[in-house]
């Protein structure tokens, strides 16, 4: 059944390529970049998920666009549970810069966007919906994320707010808990959390393990995330479990050989906390080397608290993504301006450690990448609001909020090197968000309101 969104006040679309087709006098767009712009973008990047590590940096001092930096990826999995769906038909190129109209409609059709354009030229469809003036948006796409896990760490969270530090070995907390929990409460935990993040307008959510640090507990974990999402990550190199602090070699070896021949067969990424406290860049490097070779396909939690080698290393390694990006030099801003390794920024942590934000906008002015992520988790940032971290990225980070809104959406598409999310271009598919209201703006302008009127995935209304 084709479904025609109607008298939509503001559509945000990140596909401004398609100009032409949206308003061929022009008045519709509302920023981004034209066709031959968003063409030269998407031009050479690799096409397949499974064709390995993503492509080669940009030659040294080619800084790449100005804004968001180009794609590289495929079109990747349909985004529900279980295994990899298809690719996205042809014609759908993946996300542009930030593009909007004004006066709007759409129309989903087997679960994909079929037509964009002004609402007086809409076509005929089985069924209307009347959006009377509000924003719709792409589905948010939540590229970092920590839920399968037991127990809570409040009282961590109000120590902190009382003044003592966030140090990385918290995480073990949360580990004793995860270790304890039996399949089902992970689960029960897992399928509440994805229900909030989705109420929220997070129509495709990346998951790790990382809380169990045994071979069985590391699997059960990632089993467990695969019945939510195809974006499941190994992250077994979290950080070095109690048992292992007299010998963390061993503990490397674990994660690159027993551990991670039982959880690659359901993982697509291997991640590694490179940070003092967790492991070092020879340690990290060995990780990834491995997870590569196991088919998985590399992301590294990167200069969370220090600015150390994370960066460096996720883009040596061809990494999708480098996480955090709160420390970090010239060299450092430089390497991911000249890659393609998105820069995922997670201001809910910088909020919830009262550490100090990243510049946002330093990164976006040098031509890197930026996505925007919630990083939920028990210790470091317990929220799963996309919104909160838009409004927290524009005051805090620099971000314009059509920056945020991008990189909440498209950003996080490209850190999963995804082509069919994050945008809503003809073929894409139906993910979309309709807030209550007239401008994406609102996210930032009207900060903690609960804005979301409805939420579609895949055509199909679930909230």
């Amino acid at each position: 059944m084709s479904v025609l969104i109607t008298n939509i006040g503001e559509l945000v679309t990140n596909q401004p390529e398609r100009d032409a087709d949206l308003d061929p006098g022009g008045a519709g767009l509302v920023a981004g970049r034209g066709a031959a712009d968003a063409a030269r973008e998407v031009a050479g990047r690799p096409a397949a998920r499974d064709a390995g590590p993503a492509g080669p940096a940009r030659p040294a001092g080619s800084a790449g666009p100005a804004g968001p930096a180009a794609l590289a990826g495929s079109a990747g999995s349909a985004g529900s549970a279980g295994s990899a769906g298809p690719a996205a038909p042809a014609g759908s190129a993946g996300p542009g810069p930030f593009a909007a109209m004004a006066g709007a409609a759409l129309v989903i059709d087997e679960g994909r966007v079929a037509w964009t354009g002004p609402a007086s030229r809409a076509p005929a469809a089985d069924q209307m919906v009347d959006a009377d003036g509000r924003t719709v948006l792409p589905g948010f796409v939540d590229s970092h994320a920590h839920l399968v896990f037991a127990g809570e760490r409040g009282a961590e969270f109000a120590a902190r707010m009382a003044g003592q530090p966030y140090r990385a070995g918290g995480i073990r907390s949360t580990v004793a808990a995860t270790r304890n929990a039996t399949d089902d409460q992970l689960r029960a935990n897992l399928r509440r959390l994805a229900a909030e993040m989705l109420a929220q307008g997070i129509t495709t959510f990346e998951c790790k393990s990382g809380y169990g640090l045994t071979v069985t507990d590391e699997a059960r974990s990632v089993s467990i995330a695969a019945e939510f999402t195809p974006e499941v990550t190994y992250l077994g190199a979290h950080v070095v479990p109690p048992e292992f602090e007299p010998n963390p070699g061993g503990y490397v070896d674990l994660v690159c050989g027993e551990m991670l021949d039982a959880c690659a067969p359901h993982a697509q990424w291997v991640d590694v906390f490179c940070e003092q406290g967790a492991f070092g860049r020879d340690e990290a490097a060995a990780v990834l080397a491995a997870g590569q070779a196991a088919g998985l396909r590399p992301r590294v939690h990167a200069n969370q608290l220090t600015a150390g080698p994370g960066v460096q290393l996720a883009v040596e390694v061809g990494a999708a993504s480098a996480d955090h990006c709160s420390n970090l030099t010239d060299a450092d801003v430089d390497a991911l301006a000249c890659s393609d390794t998105v820069a995922t920024l997670l201001p809910g942590v910088e909020f919830s450690t009262r550490h100090p934000y990243p510049d946002g906008r330093r990164l976006l002015d040098a031509g890197a990448t930026v996505a925007l992520a919630t990083d939920c988790n028990p210790g470091s940032c317990f929220s799963s609001s996309m919104p909160l971290c838009i409004a927290l990225a524009v005051r805090e980070m620099h971000l314009t909020t059509q920056q945020a809104v991008w990189a909440a959406t498209a950003g996080g598409a490209r850190a999963l090197r995804r082509a069919d999310v994050g945008h809503l271009g003809t073929g894409a598919r139906a993910d979309l968000v309709m807030i209550d209201a007239p401008s994406h703006a609102y996210f930032a302008y009207r900060p903690g309101v609960p804005l979301i009127a409805g939420v579609w995935r895949a055509g199909e209304r679930v909230a």
